[in-house]
């Protein structure tokens, strides 16, 4: 089996020592992402679009290995606020609706910067779109 691993040039990956996303195999894992664009969170305050913002990251890497949002199995969403439960299944919705993955969501206590209101895991499977 092969193993691919890239890097999106985060700040934290060469800290921590990790991938963005790894392909070993026909299954891709996607770390979490966040809304941090450019070393920058962006949509501050804002829970729907700082998903939306942090699975379009998720998604960037999964083209980078050639899959799609089709192939996408399995979603986790890990939020700092229980009020923020509807926005964030909103915006997952938005891009997941006719995918249909499984997918868990979780109230955490807090993420590396206080500004982050959500953290999205992502695993695909090739051909699961098919």
């Amino acid at each position: 089996m092969t193993v691919e691993r890239i890097s999106s040039g985060g700040p934290w990956e060469d800290v921590i020592g990790y991938s963005r996303a790894v392909l070993a195999g026909d299954t891709a894992y996607v770390s979490g992402c966040t809304s941090v664009v450019d070393g920058q969170i962006v949509h501050k305050g804002d829970p729907y679009e700082q998903t939306r913002t942090a699975f379009q990251v998720a998604l960037w890497s999964l083209e980078r290995l050639g899959l799609s949002a089709g192939d996408v199995v399995r979603t986790r969403m890990y939020i700092t606020d229980r009020a923020h439960a509807d926005l964030v299944g909103r915006a997952h919705g938005s891009l997941f609706g006719e995918v249909r993955p499984a997918a868990t969501m979780i109230i955490v206590s807090g993420f590396l910067d206080e500004d982050m209101l959500v953290e999205v895991e992502v695993d695909a499977y090739r051909g699961a779109g098919q």
